[in-house]
């Protein structure tokens, strides 16, 4: 696995690398070890995977509050999403800057983010799935969100004719300084 940083403090891009041959290939998508080495959080408490039916599926944006606040690796298995984090870490360089990628099947990349950030998707193709594993097991009273399209951030979202959200994502408060 390679490790990239990104613009965002914490934030890392992981790439893998591919052992391809006729068959194929073999790439480690997890390695405890390669983690540490990297000083990122390896204690994994869940994994999950979302499938969403419709391309312009709006996922987000969500976090859950201390002490469960959770690190996640996400990657798309299949098709395609545009993945975005915010940094909602007063103390941090970077608070409220948002990174927005697109993670897919053919792309192989994923993305790591650390405690402290919220985390939302929206899907570029029908029938995309997201894998992603978290530190923290699902805590509902833990539970927070903010509008994807809260002004503070101006997320630069790609365009898509019909939006598909759910009531609860629509109705996340705006994000308050």
């Amino acid at each position: 696995m390679n490790f990239r940083k990104t613009n965002l403090k914490g934030v890392f891009i992981i790439e893998l690398e591919k052992h391809e041959d006729e068959r194929g290939y073999f790439a480690r998508a997890w390695c405890k070890k390669e983690f540490k080495v990297n000083k990122l959080n390896s204690n994994l408490a869940q994994a999950n995977t979302a499938l969403s039916f419709q391309k312009g599926t709006l996922r987000g944006m969500h976090y859950q509050i201390a002490p469960y606040e959770e690190t996640k690796i996400i990657r798309c298995i299949r098709g395609a999403v545009f993945d975005v984090v915010i940094d909602l870490r007063p103390n941090s360089i970077t608070y409220c800057e948002w990174l927005g990628m697109e993670l897919s099947a053919d792309n192989h990349t994923m993305l790591y983010v650390p405690e402290g950030f919220a985390h939302g998707y929206l899907t570029l193709e029908n029938n995309a799935e997201v894998f992603y594993m978290v530190s923290q097991f699902y805590t509902p009273d833990s539970e927070r969100g903010i509008r994807w399209d809260d002004p503070v951030f101006d997320i630069e979202w790609p365009k898509t004719s019909d939006l598909v959200i759910s009531e609860k994502d629509k109705n996340w408060p705006a994000y308050v300084l």
